[in-house]
């Protein structure tokens, strides 16, 4: 079965990935942090369905940004090991991308979470 060894292969790959962004990327401690302390607090009050839709669509849309900037950033070190002002703005970029998904996520978040506090 061709096809299946392929899957395993593709889905071996983005496991790999996963554990790169986990595990040995400098700011995924603080992706941990904020996702174990969120899910904490939905469970503290109670988030229902929807909320919880919500809290875990803004967990991994924040995960997977800081995974594609990671990626980014690599591929452009190797692509201009030394500096150059286009692969500065092009890292800039991606990591401003991150910031304004974490910035609406956190915006989400205190939505949902400060009637419930208040």
């Amino acid at each position: 079965m061709p096809f299946l060894r392929t899957w395993i292969k593709t889905f071996s790959h983005a496991i790999d990935g996963i554990r790169e962004l986990l595990f040995a990327e400098k700011h995924s401690g603080i992706l941990w942090l904020s996702a174990i302390v969120t899910v904490g607090m939905g469970f503290a009050v109670k988030l229902n369905k929807t909320e919880w839709c919500l809290v875990i669509l803004c967990i991994g849309a924040v995960f997977s940004a800081e995974a594609m900037n990671s990626a980014l950033e690599r591929l452009t070190d190797l692509a201009s090991p030394d500096y150059h002002p286009l692969a500065k703005k092009a890292k800039d970029l991606a990591a401003g991308a991150v910031l304004i998904l974490v910035i609406a996520a956190a915006l989400i978040g205190l939505l949902i979470f400060v009637p419930k506090l208040w």
